[in-house]
Protein backbone atom coordinates (compact mmCIF):
# COMPACT_ATOMS: atom_id res chain seq x y z
CA UNK A 1 0.00 0.00 0.00
CA UNK A 2 1.52 3.60 -0.97
CA UNK A 3 0.34 6.77 0.61
CA UNK A 4 0.91 9.90 -0.63
CA UNK A 5 3.55 12.06 1.78
CA UNK A 6 0.91 14.33 3.30
CA UNK A 7 -1.40 11.40 3.92
CA UNK A 8 1.36 9.42 5.80
CA UNK A 9 2.11 12.03 8.69
CA UNK A 10 0.98 15.40 9.36
CA UNK A 11 3.74 17.14 11.51
CA UNK A 12 3.68 20.27 13.51
CA UNK A 13 6.17 22.56 13.50
CA UNK A 14 7.34 22.41 17.02
CA UNK A 15 7.61 18.52 16.26
CA UNK A 16 9.98 19.34 13.67
CA UNK A 17 12.06 21.89 15.61
CA UNK A 18 12.57 19.34 18.58
CA UNK A 19 13.15 16.43 16.24
CA UNK A 20 15.90 18.64 14.36
CA UNK A 21 17.60 19.80 18.10
CA UNK A 22 17.02 15.96 18.96
CA UNK A 23 19.05 14.92 15.44
CA UNK A 24 21.83 17.77 15.63
CA UNK A 25 22.36 16.92 19.73
CA UNK A 26 22.84 13.03 19.02
CA UNK A 27 25.45 13.93 15.87
CA UNK A 28 22.98 13.23 13.63
CA UNK A 29 21.99 16.61 11.98
CA UNK A 30 21.71 14.61 8.19
CA UNK A 31 19.70 11.63 9.31
CA UNK A 32 16.27 11.37 10.13
CA UNK A 33 13.53 10.58 12.99
CA UNK A 34 11.96 7.01 12.11
CA UNK A 35 8.51 6.86 13.32
CA UNK A 36 7.36 3.16 13.71
CA UNK A 37 4.75 0.86 15.55
CA UNK A 38 5.03 -2.60 16.89
CA UNK A 39 3.01 -5.19 18.51
CA UNK A 40 3.05 -5.18 22.46
CA UNK A 41 1.63 -2.14 25.00
CA UNK A 42 -1.10 -2.02 26.75
CA UNK A 43 -3.53 -1.83 24.11
CA UNK A 44 -2.14 -4.14 21.68
CA UNK A 45 0.00 -1.81 19.25
CA UNK A 46 2.96 0.98 21.09
CA UNK A 47 4.49 3.74 19.06
CA UNK A 48 8.46 3.59 18.83
CA UNK A 49 10.75 6.49 17.23
CA UNK A 50 14.44 6.16 16.61
CA UNK A 51 17.17 8.27 15.14
CA UNK A 52 18.42 6.76 11.74
CA UNK A 53 20.65 7.86 8.83
CA UNK A 54 18.76 6.88 6.27
CA UNK A 55 15.60 5.84 4.77
CA UNK A 56 15.33 2.21 3.97
CA UNK A 57 13.74 0.15 1.27
CA UNK A 58 10.10 0.61 1.30
CA UNK A 59 10.36 3.83 3.44
CA UNK A 60 7.77 6.88 3.09
CA UNK A 61 9.15 9.56 4.15
CA UNK A 62 7.85 12.69 5.07
CA UNK A 63 9.19 16.25 5.48
CA UNK A 64 8.61 19.19 7.69
CA UNK A 65 11.10 22.34 7.92
CA UNK A 66 13.78 20.17 6.48
CA UNK A 67 13.57 17.04 8.74
CA UNK A 68 12.80 13.87 7.33
CA UNK A 69 10.22 11.48 8.93
CA UNK A 70 10.47 7.89 7.92
CA UNK A 71 7.87 5.11 8.07
CA UNK A 72 8.21 1.47 7.30
CA UNK A 73 6.20 -0.44 4.97
CA UNK A 74 4.55 -2.19 8.21
CA UNK A 75 3.81 0.47 10.09
CA UNK A 76 2.58 2.85 7.35
CA UNK A 77 -1.56 1.60 7.28
CA UNK A 78 -1.66 1.48 11.22
CA UNK A 79 -0.04 4.94 11.45
CA UNK A 80 -1.28 6.54 7.75
CA UNK A 81 -2.91 10.09 8.57
CA UNK A 82 -1.84 10.58 12.38
CA UNK A 83 -0.66 13.77 13.58
CA UNK A 84 2.86 13.97 15.09
CA UNK A 85 3.27 17.13 17.75
CA UNK A 86 5.48 17.66 20.88
CA UNK A 87 3.83 18.33 24.08
CA UNK A 88 5.90 20.66 26.80
CA UNK A 89 3.40 21.00 29.64
CA UNK A 90 3.32 20.71 33.38
CA UNK A 91 2.46 16.48 33.27
CA UNK A 92 4.36 15.43 29.97
CA UNK A 93 6.92 16.56 27.95
CA UNK A 94 7.51 14.45 24.59
CA UNK A 95 6.44 13.24 21.44
CA UNK A 96 2.64 12.72 20.89
CA UNK A 97 1.13 10.65 17.92
CA UNK A 98 -2.54 11.72 17.43
CA UNK A 99 -3.87 8.64 15.57
CA UNK A 100 -7.09 8.57 13.18
CA UNK A 101 -6.43 5.09 12.96
CA UNK A 102 -6.81 4.01 16.90
CA UNK A 103 -10.19 2.95 17.88
CA UNK A 104 -9.22 2.05 21.68
CA UNK A 105 -5.46 3.51 23.45
CA UNK A 106 -4.31 3.17 26.70
CA UNK A 107 -4.76 6.31 29.01
CA UNK A 108 -0.86 7.12 28.59
CA UNK A 109 -1.21 7.24 25.01
CA UNK A 110 1.74 5.09 23.94
CA UNK A 111 -0.17 2.55 22.97
CA UNK A 112 -3.69 1.91 20.97
CA UNK A 113 -5.86 -0.93 18.75
CA UNK A 114 -7.25 -0.41 15.59
CA UNK A 115 -10.72 -1.37 14.83
CA UNK A 116 -9.38 -4.58 13.05
CA UNK A 117 -7.45 -5.55 16.16
CA UNK A 118 -4.27 -7.80 15.32
CA UNK A 119 -1.76 -6.45 17.85
CA UNK A 120 -1.54 -8.80 21.27
CA UNK A 121 -1.70 -6.77 24.13
CA UNK A 122 0.64 -7.06 27.24
CA UNK A 123 -0.75 -7.64 30.66
CA UNK A 124 0.58 -4.29 32.07
CA UNK A 125 -0.42 -0.85 33.48
CA UNK A 126 0.35 2.10 31.74
CA UNK A 127 2.24 4.57 33.67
Amino acid sequence: MVFQMTEMLDVSDLAAEKAKSLLEDKGFAEGALRVFVVGGGCSGYQYGMALATDAEAGDQVVEKNGVRFLVDEESAPLIAGSRVDYIDDVMKQGFSISNPNASHSCACGSSFDTAGGGGASQARSCI
